[in-house]
């Protein structure tokens, strides 16, 4: 493989924008790539993929080439260097690559990889955290899992289509791809694409959407003329699930309290064909409160670490600090407690992360249903899904019905 200068200084700059200057990885990505118009396919998706690949092993790479936070320029060529050599592409003859040590590269690599926190590139209280939550082989097996680049799988949008017919869509346009078994409207491209360039996409006949993330919605178990309401839509996946399921039949309301996600949403929703779709900003207390014991069933899509879905934001590992856990599980908490009350006797509420402490998930809804506003719930089941079992995002979600 031959190194181009113009993309390897566009990684450069995409790293600079990460971590000098707080942007996140996937929005970096997406600003770096708007700069040449030239570049085809083949070059944006060497920008993009390792700019990941550095990103998700930042402390691995930094530690073999001895440099420290904040990094400068010269820092972000030695860690590409580190990158490069590990994949066994040769280095080119310039100025800013000169001297890079590779059989010492080689050697460090081997020597790190023998310690997890180094080997699986995570920071030392991310570690700790999965330690404590879970057995050390199991923990072992996870974060590797949450290391692997993430696969692209898309959720059929039934409004439009079904899954066969979007298959064949699909590989008219050259994007081959595979049913997943247990996820009746998933399909898993075969090979990475820019699916959001396709006429399929377009149409609304699909949206991107992890299958673990797929398995939320139907959770609710919801029918067509129910009141519906997703208590933290943002920019809506899983309240476009949701319409779907609904047969864009009943009321689906959209609650955020980020007015430029709903908005998104409303976009997302017109490509989608969806038409039984109500957003709501949630404004104060009294968007709530006008919709105590209105809704059949309510979904809490709750923010969260995120740690499961490392895969495909390996920067939340660099940007999550030990002290947002409690601000975090406070926030759960809140939301568990005032949003349940929208849920009517005979409702249904159903909570979920992208994450996969138990601190987050399980405890969370033990607490609630123990106290005062969970006391007329109960938990219908639970579903913890995890990275290196199921080979997608980690997840959790409890169905709790309102007595």
């Amino acid at each position: 493989m031959r190194l181009h200068r113009n993309l390897v200084f566009a990684v450069v700059d995409g790293l600079h924008l990460i971590f000098n200057e707080g942007v996140y990885a996937s929005k970096a990505v997406e600003q770096i790539l708007k700069r040449d118009k030239r570049w085809g396919s083949r070059d944006r998706g060497f920008i993009a993929e390792t700019l990941y690949d550095i990103v998700r092993w930042k402390r691995l790479y930094a530690e073999i080439a001895e440099v420290k936070e904040p990094f400068d320029r010269a820092n972000f060529f030695r860690l590409f260097a580190v990158w490069a050599v590990l994949r066994g592409i040769a280095l080119p003859n310039w100025k800013q690559l000169e001297d890079t040590p590779t059989r010492r590269i080689k050697g460090r690599f081997d020597e790190l990889s023998k310690i997890r926190k180094y080997r699986e590139s995570i920071p030392d209280w991310m570690d700790d955290l999965g330690m404590k939550s879970f057995k050390e082989a199991f923990w072992e097996k996870e974060i590797h899992a949450l290391n692997e680049p993430a696969p692209v799988v898309l959720r059929t949008n039934t409004l439009k289509t079904r899954l066969p017919f979007l298959r064949k869509h699909l590989l008219d346009e050259g994007i081959a791809s595979d049913p997943i078994q247990g996820y009746p409207h998933a399909l898993v491209l075969k090979e990475r694409s820019n699916v959001f360039a396709t006429q399929a996409f377009k149409d609304g006949l699909f949206e991107v959407q992890d299958a673990s993330s797929q398995l939320v919605a139907p959770m609710l178990e919801v029918e067509p003329g129910m009141r519906v309401i997703d208590a933290c839509a943002g920019a809506g996946g899983k309240s476009l699930h949701l319409a779907a399921l609904m047969e864009n039949k009943g009321q689906l309301i959209g609650l955020d309290i980020y007015p430029q996600k709903l908005h998104e949403l409303k976009r997302r929703a017109r490509r989608n064909g969806v038409h039984n779709l109500e957003t709501r900003l949630i404004e104060s207390t009294k968007t709530i409160k006008k919709l105590h014991e209105k809704a059949d069933r309510v979904l809490i899509d709750a923010p969260c670490t995120g740690l499961g879905v490392l895969r495909r934001n390996p920067d939340t590992k660099w940007k999550l600090q030990p002290s947002d856990l409690d601000g975090i599980t406070q926030t759960q908490k809140q939301l568990l407690a005032d949003y349940s009350k929208m849920v009517k006797p005979g409702g249904k509420l159903v909570y979920a992360t992208c994450s996969i402490l138990p601190r987050e998930n399980s405890e969370q809804i033990h607490e609630f249903l123990n106290s005062p506003e969970g006391n007329t719930f109960e938990l219908e089941k639970e579903h913890h899904v995890f990275a290196h079992s199921s080979g997608f995002d980690g997840f959790y979600m409890a169905a709790l019905h309102r007595k």
